[in-house]
């Protein structure tokens, strides 16, 4: 009999895929970020269904969706909201901006200016908001899904470490294959009215949510596989193309996202290649290269890559 975790997987698996095609590795980590109540950036090319995908996961969860579309011109306050004085009750209330969502979508994060990108930061990592000396609670499960253009874009500001590293995953979005490709032209392409319909999505049962979620506790880790853990992020720091390695905050994003894929294949016990399967979507984004690698070429998933390769699996 499949666990909880499984059925949750099966069902929004199965839900996303009546409007998004080809994209079950993406779908596969937004499950993992869901779980663990993490934040996803989606980074690729336009046009190949990210804002679909985000869109697609807020009907499937229910709960309130807003998005939020990154331009140069965005203020912290058109995100966060403002104080406005009311005339009938003659003193100043708090209008709350679309940060105050379950779902939040940041379309293309990267053309905000870095004022307005560094004003998520507290929201993600304590889902809160404070404005004027209040403080103010977002949904419990609030989840942060940004779009991001490749760099080399023109008009994109990139974001802060700090911002990177409270993303749990970075999923990278890459051209469909062309089988895939060819049912979105079979599925889209008769005309406006074969758009995709986001009301074909089912909402997921929030309790089967929350028994997947206690499930996680159950899955065991070995003293032997947080060291491997340790020993990857320690690998990272001094690493010779890395200005900047795995953060304690990455550390743990690794481990719980291994302990949900271990859940996800029906396991127990979390071994080594759940670490590995997870690894790539969540050191990637944190690393910061040397000017001397970027000269030479290198990529943070080529590094990536090369620390599991080098890093002493536990047995």
């Amino acid at each position: 009999m499949s666990s909880h975790i499984q059925q949750l997987d099966a069902e929004l698996t199965a839900e996303l895929g009546r409007v998004v095609v080809g994209a079950q590795s993406a779908i596969r980590a937004l499950i993992i970020a869901l779980l663990a109540r993490g934040h996803v950036l989606v980074q690729g090319v336009p046009g190949l269904g990210k804002t679909l995908l985000a869109k697609s996961l807020a009907q499937a969860l229910g709960g309130e969706f807003k998005r939020i579309q990154g331009t140069p011109d965005l203020m912290p306050s058109d995100i966060i909201g403002v104080h406005v004085f009311d005339e009938r009750e003659r003193s100043f209330a708090f209008r709350p901006g679309p940060l105050f969502a379950d779902v939040v979508l940041v379309d293309e994060i990267n053309r905000a200016g870095p004022k307005t990108q560094s004003a998520l930061l507290e929201a993600m990592e304590e889902r809160q908001v404070s404005v004027e000396r209040s403080v103010f609670a977002l949904p419990v499960d609030f989840m942060v899904l940004a779009t991001q253009n490749p760099r080399e874009f023109e008009g994109t500001y990139p974001l802060p470490e700090s911002q990177l590293d409270r993303f749990m995953l970075r999923i990278d979005v890459d051209y469909p294959a062309r089988q895939a490709e060819h049912e979105v032209l079979e599925r889209y392409g008769g005309g406006a009215q074969d758009a995709p319909r986001l009301d074909a999505v089912g909402r997921l049962d929030r309790t089967r949510l929350d028994a997947a979620r206690a499930e996680l506790a159950g899955i065991h880790v070995a003293a032997a596989l947080q060291a491997y853990v340790l020993d990857l992020a320690q690998a990272s720091r001094v690493h010779r193309q890395l200005l900047l390695g795995l953060s304690t905050r990455g550390a743990l994003a690794l481990l719980r996202a291994a302990r949900i894929a271990a859940g996800l294949r029906g396991a127990d016990f979390v071994a080594p290649d759940d670490v590995k399967d997870v690894a790539l979507q969540v050191i990637a984004h944190r690393l910061v290269l040397s000017p001397e690698a970027l000269l030479e070429g290198a990529r943070d998933v080529d590094v990536v890559h090369g620390l599991l390769t080098e890093t002493a699996v536990p047995r």
